[in-house]
């Protein structure tokens, strides 16, 4: 399975390509894409569309996970991260792709195994599962695959418990951060 996890916003909207083979997850791509702030917020909202599009094309994800709304004091704010999921939604939507949302909060823990944990230990422990030799950067892009390392780890535990009989017996999320060794 290939994932395209999305950290939508205004500023930077952060994107990451996770793969997984035989319960091991590998880091495709990843990176930020950051319209000039100088740029009308419609022409802004065009350029992510546009390279999220290219995006797919590129590494023909098969689902495309994008972080749901965080409401923050700023209306304003939420409104224009509001736009931005649109846009990545859509770009999702016309190339034929599913659309998988979750909460920040989800997505931290499962990552992270903490729901209130900081971009920084984000980024630490998506470096560690994916056996990368620095932090993502951006911190969105860190985002961005965590979610797409979040959706693996839920639609593995979906399958489970739908087909039991189908799941590899006796391997676990450690498993995964170290393929080949016992436990």
């Amino acid at each position: 399975m290939r994932v395209l996890g999305v950290d939508p916003g205004s500023i930077t909207s952060g994107y990451g390509v996770v793969a997984e083979e035989d319960h091991c997850l590998f880091h495709v791509a990843s990176g930020g894409i950051s319209p000039s702030a100088k740029q009308p917020f419609p022409a802004r909202l065009k350029k992510i569309y546009e390279e999220l599009v290219k995006v797919i094309d590129k590494y023909r994800p098969h689902v495309v996970v994008i972080e749901d709304l965080f409401v923050s004091k700023n209306i304003k704010s939420a409104l224009k991260l509001g736009h931005a999921r649109g846009v990545a939604i859509l770009a999702a939507m016309n190339a034929g792709l599913p659309v998988f949302e979750y909460a920040p909060l989800e997505v931290k823990q499962a990552v992270v195994g903490n729901g209130k944990a900081d971009k920084k230990q984000v980024q630490m422990m998506v470096k560690a599962l994916l056996k990368l030799p620095k932090a993502p950067y951006p911190a969105d892009a860190a985002d961005a695959l965590a979610a797409a390392i979040c959706h693996i780890h839920s639609s593995r535990l979906r399958e489970a418990l739908r087909n039991p009989s189908s799941y590899r017996q006796g391997r676990s999320a450690v498993d995964l951060r170290e393929p080949g060794k016992a436990r």
